[in-house]
């Protein structure tokens, strides 16, 4: 490790110590050493170093029970190793234990000195072969004195198995190769937190951390992942500073009391936490939920009646408790050895002793006998003093301490036994008691694999992190005023069901009036209906509800979109799910469709009605002069448009939309011809009542009418099925008109074969009015000429009027026009051909003669 310097002789070769650091430490030898390095000190002091004689050592004080226990834990684990037989057999191990003062500098000259031995002189002379001084290190505490050592020692591969150092960083293998620790990485420790605020539903929580390592990187990672999650915001980040800073502890407690955030997360030590409450008291800030790191969750200094009101109710996340049997009895087994101080336990035992019971060994410092003090006999009882030494309770740490030796006496135990020809370094060899090196070990750690006494799996993952476990713990403020913090879940990853979080709600106390968890959000939950909008200039989790628009949904309250409805569906009044479309169609059960159906009804009642009344007084004179058989074949027709109307109301099927406008066109196509070849009847009749024109009767006879009539329905069935077979009238769902509303039409498949339908209509409709027109002036008693031209005129005014009215008509509307288009034309055909006839057979019947009707009328020239 370049502490030595080499020097030659006549005689021999040689290195000594550049220096040698005079350390608190306890030792134990053995076959194999392991280093240990504990805060047995809280603090330390350097000499002034003018450099103009050798320096001082540093020198520590404020003794730390706590730390002096995680030491004798080690202590007792390796003890408790060398009594098993099924452990490193035949293998002693020793200890080297250091006090870093919490200082990096003195863990870091700790450090070396375990990594290099403390001997003055070594020869060289013979092979140098030989264990190292120590072959893995316990510790550090800290993360920053770990990052340091760990980067130097990581250069020669020697292993660091921390028992407290939690610094996300320290997982990073290219930094660290050979650190490796049972406590979990605070990234765990932070999702944990998250996965705590989740359960909850703080979303909006505030950020204290320490200026260190521990505090910056948790700060890096909880921002991070908390990003990740989506599940909240921080209100607030602020860096508590070192040591008591009024100013900056005043202007951080500002900000926590105007923040709308009731969560206060705190990635700090119990130092920060104690001048940070001093000012937090003194603000009489009140109403918070703390959330503590491990670094302070446990601590008694925080647990008193004067910050319980301010800190009861805290939920913090502490290193898994455990349990060690012996332990106890192998501490009340320790005593100061009066008559040499240079025993395992060094200096710190003696120093332990007279902190635990406020005594000093001879010689007492200068007046301490005259100001009251007791003098140390060395059989004090340790067991009666009650001290926290002896509280085992709550083993957290020294549990790790404890995993730590176990995983380092493991991995030594799976070198020892490799097999000779089957081992993992080059050419399969393994090495041997007297040839292991540090680098060696670090691939056993790799792969230990061990479980406790006390049921705790221990290995390590490919960055040397332990199976992270954590206790959940809640800060109870007792009724007596006396506090107790209490295990209240845990929070653990497993490789089958990753991070579970384990909370017993019903134990947890809550330090507000309502006894329940309080709540913590920037903005509330939109309510269904509404989406979320972020504020402009704020975090993600601030936001205003905006509520969805038409056709759209939010039944989730942390959503940012609406969702669109399916197109058969539309949003309820309140936005919060989709109902089906109102459905519209000209159906038979609103008023406009009955009045409809009635009237076609009536329609089709009065044109068997009429024919009736034809054919019962078919042999008059009246029905006979008017071709009865056209006659009949009209009124025919005339019922089957009546009829036909019906197609257009109900819901439109398939069918229904296919035969809706063919049944349309061939009816009035039959009934149209049939007006057109009465007319051409009627003319021809005239012309042949003149002399020469006899011969104009015969091309109008019976067979030429049928025909006439047929062919010109023919066509327009040949029409109709062109356009079926071609582009066929279907049912639509139509959502234009609108938006709430699935409007049910049939669409005409084609525009063209539509227009030619109706167009061949009116030409014969055109053909039947000009011929009518032309026949107007002829006698009345050879011809019903006016009667047609009337109703020729009444149809094709309706028709006209129907297209404008057609195309300007949406939905069912268009149905409507169109029925009522059909009922009117077919009316006035009905009332205008059929209703004179009717009045003379009915109620004049003196007129229904032949004389009647051949002796009125005189031709007009």
């Amino acid at each position: 490790m370049l502490l030595y310097s080499c020097f030659s002789s006549t005689t021999s070769s040689s290195c000594r110590l550049q220096g040698r650091f005079d350390l608190n430490g306890m030792h134990k030898a053995g076959d194999v050493v392991l280093g240990g390095l504990f805060e047995i000190h809280f603090f330390s002091a350097f000499p002034d170093q003018s450099f103009t004689s050798e320096p001082q050592q540093p020198t520590c004080h404020g003794f730390d029970v706590i730390g002096f226990r995680q030491a004798q834990t080690m202590a007792f684990a390796i003890e408790e190793i060398n009594r098993n037989t099924n452990l490193l057999h035949n293998v002693t191990l020793g200890y080297r234990l250091y006090d870093n003062c919490n200082k990096l500098g003195v863990g870091f000259r700790g450090a070396l000195t375990l990594a290099s031995g403390q001997e003055e002189q070594i020869i060289l002379d013979k092979t140098c072969a030989g264990s190292p001084p120590v072959l893995g290190i316990v510790g550090d505490s800290s993360s920053t004195r770990s990052i340091a050592i760990s980067a130097v020692l990581g250069l020669y591969r020697v292993p660091m198995v921390s028992y407290f150092s939690t610094c996300s960083c320290l997982s990073n293998r290219q930094k660290f190769p050979s650190f490796f620790r049972t406590i979990p990485s605070d990234a765990f420790q932070v999702r944990a937190m998250i996965q705590i605020l989740n359960h909850f539903g703080w979303t909006w929580a505030g950020l204290l951390v320490s200026g260190d390592d521990y505090g910056l990187h948790a700060a890096r990672s909880f921002q991070s992942d908390l990003s990740l999650s989506g599940e909240g915001c921080l209100a607030y980040l602020e860096v508590l500073p070192w040591g008591n800073d009024p100013a900056e502890l005043r202007r951080i407690v500002d900000v926590m009391k105007k923040s709308t955030a009731h969560v206060v997360i705190v990635f700090a030590h119990e130092g920060h936490m104690i001048n940070l409450m001093k000012e937090v008291v003194r603000q009489n800030v009140t109403g918070l939920q703390w959330m503590a790191s491990e670094a302070w969750t446990a601590a008694p200094v925080l647990q008193t009646p004067q910050l319980m009101p301010y800190l009861g109710g805290t939920l913090g996340i502490a290193i898994r408790r455990g349990e060690i049997p012996g332990l106890r009895k192998f501490l009340l087994q320790i005593h100061p050895n009066l008559h040499n101080h240079s025993n395992s336990y060094g200096n710190n035992m003696v120093r332990f002793w007279e902190h635990t019971f406020q005594c000093r060994f001879p010689p007492p410092p200068a007046g301490w006998v005259e100001s009251g003090g007791v003098i140390c006999t060395g059989e004090e009882d340790l067991e009666s003093e009650g001290t926290e030494f002896l509280d085992l309770s709550n083993l957290r740490a020294e549990y790790n301490v404890y995993k730590a030796v176990y995983a380092l006496a493991y991995a030594l135990d799976d070198m020892l036994q490799c097999t000779p020809g089957r081992g993992p370094f080059s050419g399969n060899s393994c090495t041997t008691l007297q040839t292991m090196e540090p680098w060696q070990l670090v691939y056993y750690l790799e792969t230990v694999n061990f479980t406790t006494s006390f049921g705790d799996q221990v290995s390590f993952d490919e960055n040397g992190d332990a199976l992270p476990i954590y206790d959940i713990m809640n800060w109870l403020w007792l009724p007596d005023g006396r506090t107790k913090v209490q295990n209240v879940g845990e929070v653990k990853r497993s490789a089958s069901k990753g991070e579970e979080l384990t909370l017993f709600e019903d134990k947890i106390f809550w330090n507000f009036q309502s006894k329940k968890p309080p709540r913590s959000v920037c903005s509330e939950s939109c309510p269904p209906g509404t989406r979320m909008m972020r504020m402009k200039g704020k975090p993600e989790c601030c936001f205003d509800c905006i509520p969805c628009s038409e056709g759209k949904i939010s039944n989730n309250t942390n959503s940012m979109e609406c969702t669109s409805c399916p197109e058969d569906f539309w949003s309820s009044p309140q936005r919060d799910h989709c109902v089906p479309k109102k459905t519209e169609f000209l159906s038979y059960h609103e008023p406009l469709g009955i009045c409809l159906t009635a009237t076609s009804l009536l329609g089709t009642l009065i044109c068997a009605a009429v024919l009736g009344i034809f054919i019962y007084y078919r042999k008059t004179p009246i029905v006979r002069a008017n071709n009865s058989e056209l006659s009949f074949q009209l009124l025919l027709s005339l019922k089957l448009c009546f009829l036909c109307s019906l197609l257009f109301i109900g819901r439109p099927r398939l069918w229904t939309c296919q035969m809706r406008h063919a049944a349309f066109g061939i009816s009035f196509v039959l009934c149209v011809s049939c007006i057109l070849v009465k007319t051409m009847v009627v003319l021809a009749v005239f012309k042949a009542s003149k002399p020469g024109g006899g011969a104009s009767l015969k091309w109008f006879g019976a067979v030429q009418q049928r025909g006439t009539v047929l062919l010109l329905t023919c066509i327009q069935a040949a029409i109709c099925v062109v356009w079926i077979v071609s582009a066929s009238p279907l049912p639509h769902k139509n959502t234009q008109y609108h938006s709430d509303k699935i409007v049910y039409e049939c669409v005409v498949g084609s525009t063209v074969g539509f227009a030619v339908l109706l167009g061949y209509i009116g030409l014969l409709a055109i053909l039947s009015f000009l011929l009518a027109f032309l026949a107007r002036n002829l006698p009345d008693n050879f011809n019903e000429a006016k009667l047609i031209t009337f109703s020729m005129l009444i149809f094709c005014a309706v028709w006209v009027a129907f297209v404008p009215a057609y195309i300007s008509s949406p939905g069912k509307h268009a149905d409507a026009v169109e029925v009522f288009a059909i009922l009117a034309s077919s009316f006035g055909l009905l009332v205008a051909l059929f209703g004179p006839k009717c009045y003379i057979i009915l109620l004049r019947p003196e007129r229904n003669t032949k004389k009647a009707i051949m002796g009125r009328g005189v031709v007009k020239s």
